[in-house]
């Protein structure tokens, strides 16, 4: 695998562990989340770097295999050029039910 692919991977991998930590000694609870600036805008950066990392990724490879490689891109894409139509509910599911499976695929994807 070529040593810029594994960067980028390595930074996907970086910021699901960054925007667990948010969350880390406590129940993930949307309402919590909702209310906690902070806390959104950090995991929307984050969102953000592995929207970038995986747009580059795609650029380089394209048989690279992720699930939702695209819908990711796009999901950076609201983020940064459609910030005022971002939906907590959108960021909130990404969050609990996509991140765990991206971050399956991106530590096999390092390991292979």
């Amino acid at each position: 695998m070529d040593n810029d692919i594994k960067t980028w991977l390595y930074d996907i991998s970086n910021s699901i562990e960054e925007i667990e930590s948010y969350f880390e000694g406590s129940v993930k609870i949307f309402e919590a989340y909702q209310n906690d600036l902070k806390t959104k805008r950090a995991a929307e950066r984050n969102i953000e770097i592995i929207g970038e990392a995986m747009n580059r990724i795609l650029k380089q490879d394209s048989l690279i295999i992720i699930s939702n490689s695209r819908k990711i891109v796009d999901v950076r894409n609201r983020i940064i050029h459609g910030y005022d139509t971002v939906s907590d509910d959108i960021i909130w599911g990404i969050i609990v039910k996509n991140l765990p499976i991206l971050k399956q695929e991106v530590q096999q994807l390092l390991e292979d």
